[in-house]
C-alpha cells in the first residue's frame, strides 16, 4: 500500500473521484429539471454511449504491455478475477428468481459488472500505486468479457438460444472486446492519432452515463432509491461479495497486495453501465439507477472501511 498505512491523503483521490461522479449526476439532474434535455433525449443519450463511447472505451483500456516479471502474479490476479466471475455468475443465477423480469435481469446485471473500471482503477492507483493500476487492467480482463457476453444476455430476449448468441455477438462492445484481445495479445501497434480518438471518445463514456442516470432521478424522485430491496442488493454488492473474496484468497496463501486489490475492486458499487442498458433492453431503468446510484453513494463509506480493514488483517 502507497507509504504502508491508510491515512486521509490516501483516500482523498478516492473522495474527489466520487464527489465527482455525483455532480455529473446533479448536472443531469438539473438539466432535466430545467427542460434544457428532454426524457425522450435518453434513448439517443444511451444508443451513443452503447454504440460509440465504450466500445472506443473497452478497446482502449486493452493497451498494455505483459512483462516478464509480473506475469506470475498477473496470472494469479487473472485466476481469482475469474473465479470472481463465476461467483457472482452463480449468485445472480440463483439470488433474484423471486424478482418481475424487469428488476430480475437487472439485478442479474449489477451483480456481475461493478464499476471496477473506473472507480476500481482510480482505487487501484491511490491504495496500491502504479502496481495496483497494471494488475487492475489484468483483473478487469474477465469482467470485460463476462459483462459484454453474459451481462448482455440477462437482457437480450430472443426467440430462440441462437437468437440471443447471434445479437450478443453482434454487440458493438463484444466486438470492441475481440479487438481489444487481439490488440493486447498480439501487440498490434496502432497509429497514435487513432489511439488518441479512441482515448478522447472512450473518456466521454463515465461523464455521459452519470448524465443519464441524473436525468432518470429527475424524472423518478430520489425517494424511491431507498428501499428494502436495494439495500440488500447494496448488502451483497458491497459486503458480502468481497467477503466471499477475503476468505477465498486467505484460505489459499494469496499475497496481500493481489488478495487486497481483488476484495477491493469486488466491492465496487454497481456498473454504471447497468441503467443504459435497462433503457436499450427494456429493463426496469429507473430500479438500475436508484442501484447505480444508492451502491455508489454508500461506497463512499464502504470503500475506506474495506481499506482499513485490509491494512490490518493483510497487512498490505
Amino acid at each position: 500500500m502507497c507509504g504502508g498505512c491508510v491515512d486521509m491523503i490516501e483516500l482523498g483521490p478516492l473522495f474527489r473521484l466520487q464527489f465527482l461522479m455525483f455532480a455529473e449526476i446533479a448536472a443531469g439532474w438539473a438539466l432535466c429539471r430545467t427542460g434544457a434535455l428532454k426524457p425522450k433525449d435518453r434513448k439517443i443519450l444511451s444508443a451513443l454511449v452503447v454504440n460509440l463511447m465504450l466500445p472506443c472505451n473497452i478497446i482502449a483500456a486493452f493497451d498494455m504491455e505483459m512483462s516478464g516479471d509480473l506475469i506470475k502474479q498477473f496470472m494469479t490476479i487473472l485466476i481469482i478475477s475469474i473465479l470472481i466471475q463465476v461467483l457472482c455468475s452463480i449468485v445472480a443465477a440463483h439470488a433474484y428468481n423471486h424478482e418481475q423480469p424487469a428488476v430480475k435481469k437487472v439485478l442479474q446485471y449489477a451483480t456481475v459488472c461493478s464499476n471496477s473500471g473506473f472507480l476500481g482503477n482510480a482505487v487501484a492507483e491511490c491504495v496500491y500505486g502504479t502496481m495496483g493500476l497494471a494488475l487492475g487492467q489484468i483483473y478487469l480482463i474477465p469482467q470485460r468479457i463476462i459483462m459484454w457476453s453474459a451481462g448482455i444476455s440477462y437482457f437480450t430476449e430472443g426467440t430462440s438460444r441462437k437468437d440471443v448468441i447471434l445479437r450478443i455477438l453482434k454487440h458493438p462492445c463484444i466486438i470492441a472486446v475481440e479487438l481489444g484481445l487481439l490488440r493486447m495479445i498480439f501487440r498490434i501497434p496502432v497509429p497514435m492519432a487513432v489511439n488518441s480518438v479512441l482515448t478522447s471518445l472512450g473518456r466521454c463514456s463515465t461523464p455521459l452515463i452519470m448524465l443519464f442516470l441524473g436525468m432518470i432521478l429527475a424524472e423518478t424522485g430520489i425517494g424511491n432509491m431507498i428501499t428494502k430491496r436495494n439495500l440488500v442488493f447494496s448488502v451483497i454488492r458491497l459486503v458480502l461479495l468481497p467477503m466471499a473474496v477475503l476468505a477465498g484468497c486467505w484460505l489459499a496463501h494469496i499475497d496481500p497486495v493481489t488478495a487486497g486489490l481483488s476484495v477491493l475492486l469486488t466491492a465496487m458499487p454497481a456498473g454504471s453501465t447497468t441503467a443504459v442498458l435497462a433503457e436499450q433492453y427494456n429493463g426496469d431503468t429507473e430500479f438500475a439507477a436508484n442501484c447505480v446510484v444508492l451502491t455508489t453513494l454508500l461506497s463512499i463509506a464502504v470503500l475506506p472501511l474495506w481499506v482499513i480493514l485490509l491494512q490490518k488483517l493483510l497487512g498490505a
